[in-house]
């Protein structure tokens, strides 16, 4: 059941093994939450979890701050980016760029979310970078306000560092794309995880750039029009950012024929090469298995200047083919 209070109690939102609990000072800073803190819509707080841990699990299965419905999810139940309206409050899980350094960027960190006007519960099991671009400049006075500049803020920078990535992929693509000109084919899997890079963002970017346009259009209590309309531009900015990636799978497809045309246009070159090779080789060989049978009355073999002369026979043979075939306009 939810709490219907204007305001609660420090003590009730501080967790031992919290990632950070801080509380909002309403002018763009942020200061520790204190046990004796009265928590409300004008100094709301941010309670930031690692589901996995287990003071952090056992909070969120008992306290009754938080919805029936919402504790599954925030337990780490939820992946695929989506928004639900749960009374006053709101259900967000979110998809940010992996910035493990041990890990690739496309596996993306899930992120958590239940808010409403007063407190901010954030929960995730690998680091959250957007998190710490808001926590920095909340530390340097310049962060939100309230509850819904820090959604925006969250969302913006998760949009930029989204985008970033697309961005080097993008880069990545064209520097195949030059290579591949030069007849420089990529290392094998390369193009491939490239690909599998490109669909997995669009895989997860598409339903959170839905997610921020149903933000920008819902009437939550704490989001004033201004918020919305930041919330809106971040959606139109994620948007382009799908309609990049889209155009890089229909490029890397477009390599992925090239290549193969390379290829194959590499091998057909090199069976001709051998083709022409057996053929210039054909009439001597024909020769020298005739003349190397082990029966009597071989012309020559009795002469000394036999095997010279055969020799020189055989250059010329092969000399003459060589000559035919470019003639012929096969060399």
């Amino acid at each position: 059941m939810e709490l219907t209070v204007e305001s609660l109690q420090g003590s009730q939102l501080n967790v031992q093994d919290a990632v950070f609990a801080l509380q909002l000072d309403g002018k763009g800073g942020v200061r520790p939450l204190e046990d004796s803190a009265q928590v409300d819509k004008d100094n709301p707080c941010w309670l930031h979890l690692n589901y996995s841990n287990p003071d952090s699990a056992k909070w969120l299965e008992t306290t009754p701050l938080l919805p029936n419905s919402a504790r599954d999810a925030l337990a780490g139940e939820s992946t695929r980016p989506r928004v639900s309206r749960l009374g006053e409050g709101t259900l967000l899980t979110l998809r940010c760029i992996n910035g493990s350094t041990d890990e690739r960027p496309d596996q993306m960190v899930a992120m958590r979310v239940y808010m409403d006007e007063r407190m901010i519960i954030s929960t995730r099991q690998r680091r959250v970078l957007a998190l710490d671009d808001v926590v920095n400049d909340l530390n340097e006075g310049t962060g939100p306000l309230n509850c819904g500049a820090w959604l925006v803020d969250v969302c913006d920078a998760m949009t930029d560092h989204s985008n970033e990535f697309i961005e080097d992929l993008h880069d990545r693509i064209i520097d195949l794309e030059d290579n591949l000109l030069d007849q420089q084919i990529p290392p094998r899997g390369f193009l491939a995880l490239t690909r599998k890079q490109l669909i997995v963002m669009r895989r997860y970017m598409a339903p959170q750039r839905d997610v921020y346009a149903r933000l920008a259009s819902e009437r939550l209590s704490w989001m004033d029009d201004d918020q919305r309309r930041r919330m809106q531009d971040i959606a139109d900015r994620l948007g382009r950012g799908l309609d990049e990636i889209d155009g890089c799978i229909a490029r890397t497809a477009v390599m992925t024929d090239e290549i193969s045309q390379v290829m194959q246009e590499s091998l057909t070159r090199r069976s001709y090469t051998m083709s022409l090779m057996a053929m210039v080789f054909l009439p001597s060989t024909f020769l020298t298995g005739l003349f190397g049978v082990n029966l009597g009355g071989i012309p020559g073999g009795s002469w000394p200047m036999g095997f010279s002369l055969f020799c020189i026979m055989l250059v010329v043979l092969i000399g003459g083919v060589t000559w035919w075939l470019h003639k012929s306009k096969w060399l």
